[in-house]
């Protein structure tokens, strides 16, 4: 637990060393509990545990503190639905809740959707993958850094 103003307890000492050190155009992947973080780190990416948290909570303190890519159409990504769960419907209600905090951010909210093996790809290109105990079927999220203008930068 983090214990300064302004900065909310939920995030890590590890995970704000790597909000941080990351810059414009770097990811960041939120997992959830089923993703293999360990394996995806392997490749290079930081592993940062956040065990026992959920994304929708921990996503709302990081916006708080990193901005969004607006460089990009989308700067915020998901799992696409494999074929079995498309074809009998399957709804991710947390797909509604992360558009909701990206738009409070200041994004327009929608999301890329990406095939599973190639987020798994791209979560090996990231800068740090944070595993959660996210247990929302399809609750893993990436999401891309971006400037902060000098306007609003404390110096």
């Amino acid at each position: 637990m983090v214990v300064l103003k302004g900065i909310p307890s939920i995030l890590t000492p590890e995970l704000l060393y790597a909000l941080a050190k990351m810059g414009h155009g770097d990811e960041l992947v939120l997992a959830d509990a089923n993703f293999p973080v360990s394996s995806v780190c392997k490749c290079g990416p930081v592993e940062i545990r956040a065990d026992g948290l959920h994304i929708p909570e921990l996503l709302e303190a990081i916006l708080k503190l990193l901005p969004l890519d607006t460089y990009v159409a989308l700067p915020a990504a998901v799992m696409e639905l494999v074929e079995s769960d498309r074809q009998r419907g399957l709804q991710v209600p947390v797909w509604l809740h992360y558009s909701k905090l990206l738009k409070q951010a200041g994004s327009h909210g929608n999301l890329d959707m990406i095939e599973r093996f190639a987020f798994y790809e791209r979560s090996k290109k990231a800068f740090a993958v944070v595993a959660t105990g996210e247990t929302a079927l399809y609750g893993n999220l990436i999401i891309k850094k971006g400037v902060i203008p000098p306007e609003d930068a404390d110096c």
